[in-house]
């Protein structure tokens, strides 16, 4: 059995079908882990939302929410308007949108295996294990609860960006949303979230640092699986116990998967079709 971790799809259907046939994935003895971002921007968003969604309910894969998986419940909920761009509208349309939405929002923030992490941004440096995993149950419990609309209207903005600032449900929550499907890079001193900056890991804003460059307190042997960072500049970062396998397919680069065990990395390019430049 081979335990695979795959980057973010948001929406090529195709080449995910190109990656499963390159690493000859079998339901029946593998499993699949999905990294957020399976909708949008690419052009099968709802293939692989069904996709995966059925091999979840047969037991052979599993995923977590990234930000574009919850942007599509807010637009769902009305409270997030759609962006020029978006890929959601088959979703929206479906004759059974409602249960593929709420399916959707019963996934995770946070996958455990021991001490690895499975995210789709990444862990906050200020937080253990057991702080990230009850602050994405917290968070997990609005998604799926009946007031998941009212927990949209609150869910967006920046602040508060520092741990230390979280003093009620409602900026924990937030603050917790932006850690696990936003983060690429905290201030140098403060670790507060600098959600504005973007751009390679390898060459940083003044004043940034990556995420994962901060000291942390999760173990010394705790790895963390994340996607999101397409320009991260490099997959694995060993002195970090850090693997970024978000390799930008939806902007014809490649489809990632990554095998937990050996983290022997294998990808394929994006199928012809499904590639996009940025702002188009």
């Amino acid at each position: 059995m081979t335990m695979w971790i795959i980057g973010d799809l948001q929406g090529c259907y195709d080449s995910l079908m190109r990656l499963l046939d390159h690493i000859a994935f079998e339901a029946r003895s593998d499993e699949l882990i999905f990294l957020g971002d399976l909708v949008n921007r690419g052009p099968g968003s709802e293939a692989c939302l069904r996709w995966v969604r059925q091999q979840c309910e047969r037991g052979s894969a599993q995923c977590v929410l990234g930000n574009h998986d919850l942007h599509l419940l807010a637009v769902a909920a009305g409270k997030r308007s759609a962006n020029d761009g978006d890929t959601l509208d088959d979703i929206l349309r479906a004759p059974d949108r409602a249960s593929l939405l709420d399916w959707l929002a019963r996934q995770p923030l946070l996958l455990r295996r021991g001490d690895d992490c499975i995210v789709h941004a990444g862990l906050h440096p200020d937080w253990d294990l057991d702080t990230a995993t009850l602050c994405a149950q917290e968070v997990e419990a609005e998604l799926a609860g009946a007031q998941r609309a009212a927990f949209f209207a609150r869910m967006y903005g920046n602040e508060p960006s520092r741990w230390r600032d979280c003093t009620s449900a409602e900026t924990r929550q937030r603050f917790a949303v932006n850690s696990f499907t936003r983060m690429r890079f905290v201030h140098r001193k403060q670790h507060a979230l600098m959600l504005k900056a973007k751009g390679s890991a390898e060459s940083p804003p003044e004043g940034c640092i990556p995420w994962f460059a901060a000291p942390h307190q999760r173990p010394a042997r705790s790895r963390v699986f994340f996607g999101h960072w397409s320009t991260l500049g490099t997959v694995k970062w060993p002195q970090y116990r850090v693997l970024g396998l978000d390799t930008g397919c939806v902007w014809g680069n490649r489809l990632t998967a990554c095998d937990l065990h050996t983290e022997t990395l294998h990808s394929v390019p994006t199928a012809p079709g499904e590639g996009r430049t940025p702002g188009g």
